[in-house]
């Protein structure tokens, strides 16, 4: 397959394809006129990294699981050990976006939403105690 047939099959862009490429995850092989030649092991590799970032995983942590996709002879324990790091990120994440939300929520009531120059989100945003 070409990059345009194996865009069309995973749904990513070709230039999200020569990326990973470039970075190393995936390495498509080369016709005689030297264009990438993709084939069905090359498209679910995309596959899977494409379903990995949508799931949050960084491009080395898609390295990682990549590899012992790859290894016939990896453990589960290491797949979870790695899908629990990234849950614990994520808990992180989300208790990170609450204290944001509960900030914004506040500066935002404490506002009157008037024509008045005192601004009580600025103030808080500039860290103003007036």
């Amino acid at each position: 397959m070409n990059i345009g047939q194996v865009s069309r099959r995973t749904g990513l862009p070709p230039k999200t394809i020569r990326y990973y490429e470039q970075i190393g995850l995936v390495a498509p092989g080369r016709r005689d006129n030297d264009y990438r030649d993709y084939g069905d092991r090359e498209a679910h590799e995309l596959r899977f990294i494409a379903r990995a970032r949508s799931l949050g995983f960084s491009i080395d942590q898609c390295r990682h699981l990549l590899a012992l996709y790859r290894d016939a002879d990896r453990a589960n324990a290491d797949v979870r050990a790695a899908a629990q790091a990234h849950i614990a990120e994520i808990r992180t994440k989300i208790r990170e976006l609450r204290d944001m939300e509960k900030t914004l929520t506040t500066l935002v009531s404490a506002c009157r939403g008037d024509n008045r120059p005192d601004c009580p989100i600025l103030e808080g945003l500039a860290g103003d105690a007036r």
